[in-house]
């Protein structure tokens, strides 16, 4: 690796000051720090995003349409031409905000009986939204867009364990035909960041083991109220 030129580097190195390790041990830290700030891409079958410290496992043969979703991130507010579309997971819309991870069962437009299970992992600034101080604050706007879109309310915000974390979580449900659609949206706030994680598939069963994908590395401690089990 070359060295950026600094003025007077000979004479600073010749009377021992160490300017060269000093400018090594600098050029490391800089290059451990972008390193950390990244999330992506999709690297075989995992996505690490350090930033935002988790991973997550994609199962081999899904499609990848991350590229595509963020080359159109308008599609968010526009309305959907087909019902099956309509039931899909948008990119995300507002200013600065980035869709991290999109992937599906099947390509675009594949034919298939069965629920086009996916998985969209989005993150946008805290400041774009007033009013939101904690991760169950983001799932009411998400329930009224699911609720929007023929969604019923199956269990309403409460906190989940991802592996090691603890996240805000709320499930959908919606009938298709004779099939029956289920949705999950699980919410962090990480560095001034609402990552959210939208999980899609054929049963509740299906959703949980696609969430089990998900890995994270810290846990902070939590107020979110624990789930009610239903009778």
């Amino acid at each position: 690796m070359r060295l950026p030129r600094v003025p007077g580097l000979i004479v600073l190195t010749l009377l021992g000051v160490g300017i060269l390790p000093a400018q090594t041990r600098k050029a490391a830290r800089n290059t451990k720090r972008i390193a950390e700030e990244k999330c992506g891409p999709l690297a075989g079958q995992l996505l690490s995003c350090p930033k935002f410290g988790f991973t997550y496992e994609v199962i081999f043969g899904w499609v990848d349409r991350t590229a595509d979703m963020q080359q159109d991130e308008s599609l968010a507010d526009q309305p959907a031409s087909e019902p099956s579309k309509a039931d899909q997971p948008k990119p995300a819309s507002s200013e600065s905000a980035k869709t991290l991870l999109a992937v599906f069962e099947r390509p675009p437009g594949a034919p298939g009986e069965t629920i086009d299970s996916a998985v969209v992992i989005a993150a946008e600034p805290l400041a774009n939204y007033h009013g939101i101080k904690t991760a169950p604050d983001y799932l009411n706007p998400i329930s009224e867009l699911a609720e929007s879109r023929g969604f019923k309310i199956v269990n309403q915000p409460y906190a989940f364990d991802a592996g090691t974390k603890q996240l805000a979580r709320a499930d959908f449900s919606k009938e298709r035909g004779k099939l029956m659609m289920w949705q999950s949206s699980l919410v962090t706030i990480e560095k001034g960041y609402i990552v959210s994680f939208t999980f899609i598939g054929g049963s509740d069963d299906e959703v949980d083991d696609l969430i089990g994908n998900l890995a994270f590395r810290t846990r902070p401690a939590s107020t979110l109220p624990k789930k009610r089990e239903t009778k």
